[in-house]
């Protein structure tokens, strides 16, 4: 098992493939997709023994650093789409924004964005929504542990946020329900997954860095036995 730190603009099967060549094994898979624009932690599991336990290290909660731009909404509710609104921003206060995050902490039902890689009859839904094809899927439980306001520019209108979930949860959804909250609209234009379950973004192999010709001797150097890691990985929460 490898923790990379995924570099923006690649995707996460990107990162997988690389290793596979690297390794020249077939059989590697990664743990939670994160979207091209988005980096941190990616859990890539390597041979057959390891890519059986995939589920079990996805079922962690997830730890993430956003950024958000108020008074504009996107399509895909991130950078990746077209601007389908523009409102202008209220003036905002440290109390205003604790208030309006604290609405969005605790259990609530989130169903997956027509682009998403959630699958409908074998395909992710992104493939249909890139045809014109909105699917709508059923909303599942999801939970907001933690969400905290790092930084507000007024300027800007950029908001960062910390946000700790449980697994599934779609933080550009979550964005845009903070968006309409705040009666402004908002996308997700950075995200960083910075700790999955125990496992954190600080003990990761840099993702660029495979791209390298340094980049076997990098990933030998970050090996983790899948038994040590699903031991740590099936200890309580504290």
């Amino acid at each position: 098992m490898f923790l990379v730190d995924k570099p923006a603009g690649l995707t996460s099967f990107a990162v997988v493939r690389r290793i596979r060549r690297l390794l020249g094994i077939k059989k590697v898979g990664h743990a939670g997709t994160l979207d091209p624009f988005a980096t941190g932690l990616l859990i890539v599991c390597v041979g057959r023994s390891a890519t059986r336990q995939i589920d079990r290290f996805m079922n962690g909660g997830k730890t993430y650093r956003a950024l958000l731009q108020l008074g504009v909404e996107t399509e895909t509710q991130d950078p990746e789409g077209a601007v389908t609104k523009t409102a202008p921003v209220p003036e905002l206060d440290s109390a205003t924004l604790a208030l309006c995050l604290q609405r969005h902490v605790g259990p609530q039902m989130q169903a997956p964005p027509p682009y998403s890689a959630a699958k409908h009859k074998g395909k992710p839904l992104y493939a249909y929504a890139r045809k014109g094809v909105m699917i709508e899927k059923a909303a599942k439980p999801i939970e907001i542990y933690r969400l905290e306001c790092l930084e507000y520019d007024a300027a800007t209108h950029r908001l960062a946020i910390a946000v700790e979930c449980s697994r599934g949860t779609y933080i550009r959804v979550l964005a845009a329900e903070i968006g309409t909250t705040l009666g402004c609209g908002a996308h997700l234009i950075e995200l960083r997954r910075t700790a999955s379950g125990p496992f954190s973004v600080d003990d990761s192999v840099p993702g660029a860095a495979l791209f390298t010709d340094d980049g076997l001797r990098l990933l030998h150097n970050g090996r983790q036995g899948i038994d040590e890691m699903l031991r740590i990985a099936d200890q309580p929460s504290v």
